[in-house]
């Protein structure tokens, strides 16, 4: 797999953060290029989520410096980073699972119709036919729009994150434990799925604890281990056994 550019789309510069008296992350740098996949590990306690919870404004850094590209940016909330183009997809899928698949592409970024009789009224036509859209794009075959979330498989709802992530124009995608909980056949599909966003262009940070997952479909691999970065490199210049000695 190659990039789709050398162009540096994130930028984190001697991050820190403490819990109390737990120094969570330890100057950490790190540097995400455009249609770049990182797969970053690291035992429990190692710093990961830390890292991507401040990457994508869940928590604030203490310390250090983010930008995106190319300018200086204070992620202090979610929206911002969604504003910026920062998605996060968890393991434990954040869907309201009695709500339909359209409404759940759309959540919080509901088309709204204006006119004398429609102000401020959803737009269903638009969020039903986009969704499907959406959805198809990423290879998905689902029958309808209206179907609760909570009827799909564990790989079908990755699979509409993935798709809502696109349809707003994600510059970057953060993947939490994304197989986690999922079939053979489905923790394929959702590989295939970020392989996908890498040809367009879309970087996209890949955590799990399944180093072969890793080692299949990141460009490079970041380690963490204690809070602090202990490695970076190229998939080439590893092996999966390599992998398992270093964060063991």
């Amino acid at each position: 797999m190659t990039n789709s550019s050398n162009i540096e789309l994130l930028k984190c510069s001697q991050l820190n953060k403490w819990y109390g008296n737990l120094h969570a992350l330890k100057n950490i740098d790190l540097t995400i290029n455009k249609g770049e996949v990182i797969g970053l590990i690291g035992d429990n306690g190692a710093g990961k989520s830390t890292l991507i919870k401040i990457i994508c404004g869940v928590h604030n850094l203490d310390n250090g410096e983010i930008f995106f590209e190319g300018n200086k940016v204070n992620i202090s909330k979610p929206k911002t980073a969604m504003d910026l183009g920062i998605e996060t997809i968890h393991q434990y899928n954040t869907m309201f699972q009695e709500m339909s698949i359209a409404r759940n592409v759309f959540i919080g970024r509901e088309p709204k119709k204006f006119g004398l009789n429609s102000l401020g009224i959803l737009d269903e036509k638009k969020m039903n036919e986009e969704s499907m859209q959406a959805i198809n794009e990423v290879g998905l075959d689902l029958r309808s729009p209206h179907i609760p979330v909570k009827e799909l498989s564990g790989g079908e709802r990755q699979g509409v994150s993935i798709a809502r992530s696109m349809y707003f124009k994600s510059k970057m995608l953060i993947l939490d434990e994304p197989t986690n909980h999922l079939s053979v056949k489905e923790t394929l599909k959702v590989l295939e799925y970020v392989k996908s966003l890498s040809s367009m262009g879309i970087s996209s940070i890949f955590i799990s604890h399944n180093l072969y997952h890793i080692h299949e479909i990141a460009d490079r691999i970041i380690g963490m281990a204690r809070g602090e970065k202990v490695c970076d490199m190229s998939k080439d210049d590893t092996t999966v056994n390599e992998l398992i000695k270093l964060i063991g």
